[in-house]
């Protein structure tokens, strides 16, 4: 028996995978439609098939054993009926020269009669066939031709909901994948402002998409610049120049913030941050020391390792001033949060009036914190465009206020008569 295929096969059998119903379970809905129909036409045999490219797959049967769930494409009859777009029906198939040869008629089971209607989308594609059948020659009548055109109608219906819930839930997966992608950028982009913004400032500019700039009455500016730069950068490739600021500047993001201090920024191979904003504290003068020590700490284990090796030196120098300030954000689309005023000024004063290796602090520091600090005073030097100013140098905690010799570890009793302080944070 040679297997007809309809004139759209291609596309028929791409459609038919669109409703992804080969091999799903029983369902009530297409069940009750087989019984339904057998009972209609009074035959022992109803089902829904539907044919892919090797078999007729049985979505629901009524009047057939449990196991038998497929029949091979090239001996059913509905690979005839799949083929055109209306009603098959044959009272006699051993009188019909088109099947009275074929494997289920001439052997068993034996078929006889034969109705069915191809499932047609509203597409124009015959996934398969609502039909029934019987082992006796068998009429039907029009009301009963007419009742299995209308199963087939529902059964149609019924492949329709299954496609349109599918393809919600591709809609659904869609969005809940776009929603995620939008809520991770979301994170992302605030990770990313608050890489460069206080917390707080970026909530503000969230929120009013601006932030008002904000007068300080005292803050603690530190500005440190690295010895002889261009001469190391003429000495190193530009790669390793890159590799080795970002190692010292990642370093510093640690020590400051540990100090409760906020980096500003980086300009070259300065660095820049304060303490007493955005929220204001009594504690910042110390802690600006506090963390410039550290950060002078941080470079001398360095380059005593770099000796060894006969490595260029990373030396900086380190100034700090306190006074008043403003402070806020700059940019449109990339955001600075900033400082300026005086203090700010004599703040790269003190740090370009310096010495490598040291901290020199203003008198302005100096007056905050020669409680706690053993300093060394330079008397007055001239600064540029800013005339004679007092300096020290800030050498380490007192001996009675530190908890290691070399005066870089506050003990508790630094805290104690700290006034206003937080207490320590590493």
């Amino acid at each position: 028996m040679q297997v007809p295929v309809p004139a759209n096969e291609t596309e028929r059998l791409a459609a038919l995978r669109r409703y992804e119903i080969l091999d799903t379970p029983p369902e009530v809905a297409y069940d009750e439609i087989t019984e339904l129909a057998a009972q209609i036409c009074g035959c022992p045999v109803a089902v829904v098939g539907l044919i892919d490219e090797t078999r007729d797959w049985l979505k629901a049967k009524y009047g057939l054993p449990p196991d038998f769930t497929e029949a091979p494409r090239e001996v059913t009859i509905c690979s005839t009926t799949i083929c055109n777009n209306d009603l098959v029906y044959i009272p006699d198939l051993t009188k019909d020269p088109r099947f009275k040869d074929a494997p289920p008629v001439a052997g068993e089971p034996g078929l006889r009669m034969y109705c069915g209607m191809p499932l047609i989308t509203p597409e124009g594609y015959a996934l398969g066939t609502l039909c029934v059948i019987d082992f006796e020659p068998h009429e039907l009548s029009f009301e009963q031709q007419q009742a299995v055109r209308r199963l087939c109608h529902q059964t149609v219906a019924q492949l329709e909901l299954r496609r349109q819930v599918l393809e919600h839930e591709t809609i659904l997966r869609e969005l809940r994948s776009a929603r995620d992608m939008a809520e991770a950028e979301k994170e992302k982009s605030e990770r990313l402002l608050l890489n460069i913004l206080p917390p707080s400032i970026a909530d503000e500019l969230k929120a009013h998409a601006r932030v008002q700039p904000r007068f300080y009455d005292s803050v603690s500016v530190v500005f440190s610049d690295f010895k002889g730069f261009t001469q190391l950068i003429e000495r190193l490739e530009p790669a390793s120049v890159v590799q080795q600021l970002d190692q010292h500047f990642s370093r510093f993001d640690e020590i400051v913030t540990g100090f409760r201090l906020e980096k500003l920024k980086t300009i070259g191979d300065a660095f820049m941050a304060a303490g007493g904003l955005p929220e204001a504290n009594r504690t910042h003068p110390v802690d600006a020391c506090l963390a410039a020590l550290h950060l002078q700490d941080y470079l001398a284990r360095t380059n005593r390792q770099r000796e060894k090796l006969h490595l260029p030196l990373w030396e900086a120098r380190i100034g700090i001033n306190t006074g008043p300030a403003i402070a806020g954000v700059v940019g449109r689309h990339k955001f600075t949060y900033d400082v300026w005023g005086n203090t700010v000024n004599v703040a790269e004063r003190m740090e370009a009036a310096g010495v490598p290796g040291r901290v020199n602090i203003s008198e302005a520091t100096w007056n905050h914190v020669r409680t706690w600090f053993e300093t060394e005073p330079r008397g007055s030097v001239t600064v540029k465009g800013k005339g004679e100013m007092n300096m020290y140098f800030l050498d380490r905690i007192k001996p009675e206020f530190s908890a290691d010799a070399t005066g870089l570890v506050p003990n508790e009793h630094f805290w104690t008569h700290h006034a206003g302080s937080l207490g320590p944070v590493h």
